[in-house]
């Protein structure tokens, strides 16, 4: 009889992580490869905030803090909320956590019994899914198309709410497409939420300030203050100030879910790294000119990106909002074989190819739930994506 949990069986490993491990053993083999799976910034920490923890260090901010963030931090997001989304917070509704990944799992791990169901609109982050499996309850993926921008419609997500649903998980900008929604696209949501007061909201805002042209980021409850009372809004400092590796994220909701949530962390991680909640304090309190130079890099590569990917053949890439990624369909490629007369049957066996073949490393669109599509994340140097791109090109005029 084995050790192992039968839980675990319902749910896989990080996919994104498996294709990154995959390139870095295909690099350490000698192998020129090009990543392009990786969900951060290239761009290093801000120095202001490196050395906000290197002073926490220096006046000995090294022991246990409360278990769900210490007061500045939560009174820097208190702010953060105010002066960015017109959100008001009391501390007390704020919670802090390894991650913006911790926050939805607490959240979930609070909130579900057996049967409730968590509708996630696909594609979706490759987290979600398992994330409400490990909390027992159900996902439903409610499908968008590229027609559409990869943005859920108010009638697919009327259709599938039902007497069972708890929580829509909410992603704008979205991880994998980029899909960013706008104040009446979102408007249009929030109105079909209105009438089904069991479901409440939990929001993925952390691509908020990585958007691009005139896009305007918005939060749902921040177009629908009724739903202010069942919506837990995330964010974190991972991807808008460059520290993925500092793990905070943070989220801001009714007090009840938020004391339920403290309670999970206080039996699990406890506090969060005191170290990186100082450096928190200073991301969001500090300067904040440099997110939008960035965002205009990101926006460069993304315009390269998506311009040297249509032309390639049999691939079809639409222009995202915001985010690092763009999620081109690869239609275009299925049922033709490689020069090896390897016939590429689904999005798995085009990105498998391509790492072979070309040594770029993507992640197929099955592990986010809408096939046949792959997914290039643009956190690199354009010299890299501009070869990448190419190799990109070229494996697919080999295919016949």
């Amino acid at each position: 009889m084995s050790i192992i949990a039968e839980s675990l069986g319902r749910i896989k490993p990080s996919v994104t992580i498996a294709v990154t491990t995959k390139a870095a053993e295909l690099k350490a083999a000698g192998r020129d490869v090009i990543g392009l799976g990786a969900g951060e910034p290239d761009f290093d920490t801000p120095d202001n905030i490196k050395e906000a923890a290197i002073r926490a260090i220096n006046e000995g901010k090294t022991k246990y803090t409360a278990v769900d963030g210490i007061p500045e931090l939560k009174k820097a997001i208190c702010e953060k909320f105010k002066r960015d989304n017109g959100l008001d917070y009391e501390p007390s509704q704020v919670t802090v956590g390894t991650g913006g990944k911790q926050i939805i799992y607490n959240a979930l791990i609070a909130t579900l019994n057996p049967g409730d169901e968590v509708l996630i609109p696909a594609p979706y982050w490759v987290s979600y899914p398992d994330m409400v499996l490990l909390g027992g309850g159900e996902p439903v993926f409610v499908p968008t198309t590229a027609a559409n921008g990869f943005k859920m419609q108010p009638a697919d997500l009327e259709a599938a709410i039902t007497p069972k649903t708890k929580w829509l998980i909410f992603n704008s900008p979205s991880n994998p497409s980029g899909a960013g929604y706008s104040h009446d696209e979102l408007k249009a949501l929030t109105d079909v939420l209105l009438r089904h007061p069991q479901v409440w909201i939990l929001t993925d805002d952390m691509y908020e300030h990585l958007v691009y042209d005139d896009f305007k980021f918005v939060t749902p409850a921040e177009v629908e203050p009724a739903l202010y009372q069942r919506t837990l809004t995330m964010n974190g400092v991972s991807k808008s100030y460059a520290m993925t590796g500092w793990r905070i994220g943070y989220g801001a909701g009714p007090v009840e879910l938020i004391k339920a949530m403290a309670k999970v962390q206080s039996q699990s991680t406890s506090n969060p790294c005191s170290i990186s909640q100082y450096a928190a304090v200073e991301a969001l309190n500090g300067p904040q000119d440099f997110i939008a130079e960035r965002a205009k890099v990101f926006e460069e590569r993304r315009d390269l990106v998506v311009g040297m990917l249509n032309q390639a053949t049999g691939l079809s890439c639409p222009m995202p909002e915001g985010a690092f990624y763009v999620y081109p369909s690869c239609t275009g490629c299925i049922g033709k074989k490689t020069p090896e007369g390897k016939v590429i049957e689904n999005d798995f066996d085009f990105v498998s190819a391509l790492l072979e073949t070309e040594g770029v490393a993507v992640v197929h669109g099955e592990a986010f739930g809408l096939s046949p599509h792959f997914r290039v994340s643009y956190a690199t140097s354009t010299e890299a994506l501009t070869e990448a791109c190419e190799r990109i090109q070229r494996f697919c005029a080999s295919l016949s």
